[in-house]
């Protein structure tokens, strides 16, 4: 979650931040900047965050499970995507396959589960007078998942994401390329080298008791945040949580790993020929800060201004000037490790890779020593606001209110972050970007990955390459 969450709640004008309502002091000038909420921690760990909404009688369920690949081990990857999926395979008291007809019967929406590097999730909307259902739900696969563990439904959900990975990374235009490039960032043993789906040889070497042990030591109540928001009575939804949940088994909060981050020295160039794309794939990676961390809000910022519209400088070099792309994009993936700044560029007929990183670093060069306008700076906040906006007009869902303060909850302990977040792009200065895009893009170090089709499988050039 960026951190144009909170331009967002500017915007909206929300009451005041609040750990506890009644004892609510926001800092000066901060008064709307943030959702209200309560949060507090049951005796066997887990943490519960209530957020009270009554704009329409429903109520938003939310369940973070602080796992993702980065707590993985080599050898063992994609543990966490795949409990995404056997949590809805059934548990101890609810029948198999039925977790998510349940929620439909009593007409839950937006009712998913996602993983990724650092964490699990499970969410779903549910009418206020079904937020028992929901409760309960939830608190049997937490609780009581193991039960009903089979081989049967673990053959069957491995087989599910095995296929998962070869629609998204094997037969994926430029997804073997891509991997490859990610694998160069990421060296072993580091825990992101496997990306959130994991590899095909962990897949098919995990066992029960593997993935049994996984979830005893990283879905304990210890592990996990429960969040409610929406139109519910706050003492009997105490209540409820205290039935659901306060009778699970406590354990020790398992620690987090200790991972040094990736340095790369020298630039790593990637050449790969292509089978599934029909055009060249330019794509540049640059290890920096993570999620929050000084240097993430100026990474965003940069991204805008470069990819983001037709007035993005990429954009209008390589697309609209000189015609030698057919798409252009730039993003800053932020992580709680380490994030990832990306370039991608996807050429014109006849037109090579080593073209378009010429034309990206001149554009990138120019940035370096010049850095990039107040009016892009301005234009990129103004796009996180609206973005975000309608994302909080929902109390549950990716990116509702639910999410947002889980995301803050999960990253820095602090579900109303809201107003700090804010203030990291309140300090972006075009002279910021400048010492960013120089210290932090360095053109030594990168990964520069080429994935080109064979010359036979190109479609005809439709102009010569333009210098």
């Amino acid at each position: 979650m960026k951190a144009l969450v909170a331009a967002a709640l500017v915007i909206i004008g929300l009451p005041a931040l609040a750990q506890n309502p009644k004892e609510a002091k926001p800092a000066a000038g901060r008064e709307a900047l943030a959702i209200p909420y309560e949060k507090y921690t049951l005796p066997n760990g887990l943490e519960v965050i209530l957020s009270v909404d009554r704009k329409l009688p429903i109520v938003a369920v939310n369940v973070w499970y602080h796992v993702g690949a980065y707590n993985e081990q080599p050898g063992r990857t994609g543990f966490a995507h795949l409990f995404e999926h056997m949590m809805f395979q059934g548990s101890k008291h609810v029948a198999d396959d039925v977790h998510i007809s349940l929620l439909e019967q009593i007409g839950g929406t937006d009712l998913n589960g996602t993983t990724s590097f650092d964490r699990t999730n499970y969410f779903e909307t549910v009418p206020s007078n079904h937020l028992e259902t929901a409760l309960w739900l939830e608190s049997d696969r937490m609780g009581f998942l193991l039960d009903a563990l089979t081989q049967e439904k673990l053959d069957t959900q491995r087989e599910v994401v095995k296929n998962e990975r070869r629609e998204g990374t094997e037969t994926a235009p430029y997804g073997v390329a891509r991997e490859k490039a990610w694998h160069a960032l990421f060296p072993l043993p580091h825990p992101y080298h496997g990306d959130v789906i994991g590899s095909m040889a962990d897949l098919n070497a995990a066992t029960v008791d593997d993935v049994k042990g996984f979830f005893r030591q990283w879905y304990a109540p210890s592990n996990a945040t429960l969040t409610i928001v929406g139109d519910f009575d706050v003492e009997k939804t105490k209540a409820l949580v205290e039935k659901y949940f306060g009778s699970l088994p406590s354990h020790p909060k398992p620690a987090r790993p200790d991972v040094a981050p990736v340095k790369l020295t020298s630039p790593v160039v990637i050449r790969e020929e292509e089978h599934v794309a029909k055009l060249p794939l330019l794509s540049i990676q640059w290890l920096t800060p993570a999620y929050l961390e000084e240097g993430d809000a100026t990474a965003d910022v940069l991204a805008t201004a470069l990819s983001t519209g037709k007035a993005s400088r990429l954009y209008r070099r390589l697309v609209l000037e000189k015609q030698l792309a057919q798409s252009v994009s730039a993003s800053q993936q932020s992580q709680g490790g380490q994030s990832v700044f990306t370039v991608d560029v996807v050429a014109a007929p006849g037109v090579s890779t080593d073209t378009l990183l010429k034309e990206v670093d001149a554009v990138l060069d120019e940035v370096r020593k010049k850095g990039i306008t107040q009016e892009e700076i301005d234009r990129a906040r103004t796009r996180y606001d609206t973005r975000m906006l309608a994302g909080l007009q929902a109390v549950g869902g990716s990116g509702g209110k639910a999410d947002v303060l889980q995301s803050y909850n999960h990253f820095v302990g602090d579900p109303g972050y809201v107003a700090k977040d804010l203030a990291r792009y309140e300090k972006v200065t075009p002279e910021s970007v400048k010492q960013f895009a120089r210290d932090t893009l360095n053109p030594n170090a990168r990964v520069i990955l080429h994935a080109v089709p064979p010359a036979r499988q190109q479609p005809p050039s439709e102009q010569k390459e333009r210098k």
